[in-house]
């Protein structure tokens, strides 16, 4: 009985299923089986019946029947093929496009009074006010996170069902069991709603921006971070790929060092970004 048990845990593949199981891979093996079971089951209908079983079976329990399956698909199923069934969103960050789009929040934060100039006018950083509002704001964590979630998303309404779910590679807000709202983190949501109620105290102009806005200056504002919001130790900017179960994305991320919670990731080149 224990010989069975190991042979049936090296059968099962968690990393290609449940959660992780690429779509694009298992309509394809599908198909695969299909067009198989068939072929056989024109010759001996019992031995189809078997065969398309079997081949089911081994989808369902590894996340795939021909070996390499996610390697293959990355790499020649066309991108808007992938896009339609990848479960991990495109990270993306615009304000307008390209550099312009940095320049535009850069230029409304310091307005707000949320960056300074520094390092002899070359850099922006986060002004010594807004930086202990906002670290104030975030080391707060009495309130329910999904009751900050009206104010951030006011296109939500307060009458609606809010809820909030920690997920494999993120953060999401749902309401009515919708998702509304992803973030990198918990973390980088309570950065963001905190950055959200201080923003609101010093500009009046912010109450008037669309909730799409006000998420894209937030998200901007968070690769300003100089300490994490989870564990409170220095966080760093880099560029990296991530992988789903799909395809490959090159970002840039702001990760804390010591507990490695992401609180940035942006599908946004890295020399558009000059920050300090």
């Amino acid at each position: 009985m224990r010989a069975v048990g190991r042979r049936r845990l090296r059968w099962r593949q968690p990393e290609y299923t449940g959660a992780n199981r690429c779509l694009p891979c298992t309509v394809v093996n599908v198909a695969l089986t299909a067009l198989v079971a068939a072929g056989v089951g024109s010759v001996s209908a019992p031995l189809g019946v078997v065969v398309a079983a079997l081949g089911v079976a081994a989808i369902y329990f590894r996340g795939y029947l021909v070996p390499g399956t996610p390697t293959l698909t990355k790499r020649y199923l066309p991108e808007s093929v992938l896009e339609l069934f990848d479960g991990h969103d495109a990270p993306e960050f615009a304000l307008g496009a390209g550099a312009s789009a940095v320049v535009d929040i850069e230029r409304f934060l310091v307005d707000v009074g949320a960056l300074d100039p520094c390092r002899g006018d070359e850099d922006l950083c986060l002004s010594p006010a807004f930086r202990e509002a906002w670290y104030g704001r975030i080391d707060d964590r009495s309130a329910d996170p999904a009751d900050a979630v009206p104010a951030l998303l006011e296109d939500v309404g307060r009458d609606r069902q809010v809820t909030t779910e920690q997920r494999q590679r993120a953060f999401v807000v749902m309401v009515d069991s919708a998702v509304v709202g992803r973030w990198e983190s918990t973390a980088a949501f309570r950065a963001d709603c905190a950055a959200d109620a201080v923003l609101r105290d010093r500009s009046t102009t912010w109450a008037t921006l669309t909730d799409e806005t006000r998420l894209e200056v937030l998200g901007a504002l968070r690769l300003w971070l100089d300490r994490c919001p989870d564990c409170g130790g220095p966080v760093s900017i880099d560029g990296e790929t991530v992988e789903s179960c799909c395809r490959s994305f090159k970002v840039v991320a702001a990760t804390c060092d010591d507990c490695g919670t992401r609180v940035f990731e942006a599908r946004l080149p890295a020399e558009e970004l000059q920050l300090s």
